[in-house]
């Protein structure tokens, strides 16, 4: 049953890894459109991860407070964050219409102020972040929980502020957690599709992100450039696959270096 679950899960990128015209794959990755279309996956996936990191560290903070001290509210707090991981990607896309589209509740007045966001490289870092933040805040508040709350009673025993505390405990030891998160929030950035497509549109240069461009191919029977658009994106995921991989390696020696002093 092992190997049937391998099978099931490598069998497709197997297949089309071999479906791929490796002697064209120069040009199609050269293509000016599909440059275009890899740069502005990239920027926006490193845009929207560097807001995640700076809104889900907090609130992961701030939740595992209310954990400690009124769980009720924490959880109701979780059933919010976590929203976005469940709802479908047409929901999602249509939900962000209705406060951020050239009508809704803030984007009617942005657009109104010069500020438009629907349809603009803008609205593709609000889709990312919107669908990326729950795993940061997931991952960051996993890290932070599994830290002993005993250390920051001595710590403000001792006459710690809060701030001394988050920065000089809870941040360096849930530091792996949150590059974890942060890794993930950028690979799920980089493959968003459903919602980008409805609430940004696929417009060429402001909107057209990869799986947009990956769309279009299948869409206009240009087989090729969708398999060309499918590589970048499996060449970036073996990137941080790889990423992953040395956060959980620098985690580890952290923690051999760490029992290696306790222990003389």
């Amino acid at each position: 049953m092992a190997v049937l679950a391998v099978a099931v899960v490598a069998g497709p990128p197997v297949t089309l890894l071999a479906a791929v015209p490796w002697p064209r794959l120069g040009g199609l990755l050269g293509d000016a459109e599909s440059l275009t279309a890899l740069r502005l996956s990239v920027t926006t996936a490193l845009l929207s991860t560097v807001l995640c990191v700076l809104l889900g560290v907090p609130l992961s903070l701030w939740v595992r407070d209310l954990l400690l001290r009124r769980p009720r509210v924490a959880r109701a707090v979780q059933a919010v964050v976590f929203a976005p991981l469940v709802l479908s990607p047409v929901v999602s896309g249509l939900a962000l219409v209705f406060l951020w589209g050239r009508r809704g509740v803030l984007g009617g007045w942005l657009d109104a102020h010069g500020v438009p966001v629907a349809y603009t490289t803008t609205g593709v870092v609000v889709v990312q972040v919107f669908v990326s933040l729950p795993f940061l805040v997931a991952t960051t508040l996993t890290a932070v929980q599994a830290v002993p709350v005993r250390l920051e009673e001595a710590a403000a025993t001792e006459g710690a502020t809060r701030w001394q505390i988050v920065r000089h405990i809870l941040l360096p030891l849930a530091l792996p957690g949150i590059v974890t998160g942060a890794v993930l929030s950028f690979a799920r950035s980089l493959s968003e599709y459903g919602a980008t497509l409805t609430f940004a549109g696929n417009v060429a240069g402001r909107s057209r992100t990869v799986p947009l461009l990956i769309d279009l191919g299948l869409s206009s029977d240009d087989m090729d450039r969708a398999l060309g658009g499918s590589v970048m994106l499996i060449g970036v995921y073996v990137m941080v696959v790889a990423g992953l991989a040395g956060v959980r390696w620098i985690a580890v020696a952290r923690r051999g270096a760490t029992s290696g002093t306790v222990g003389r």
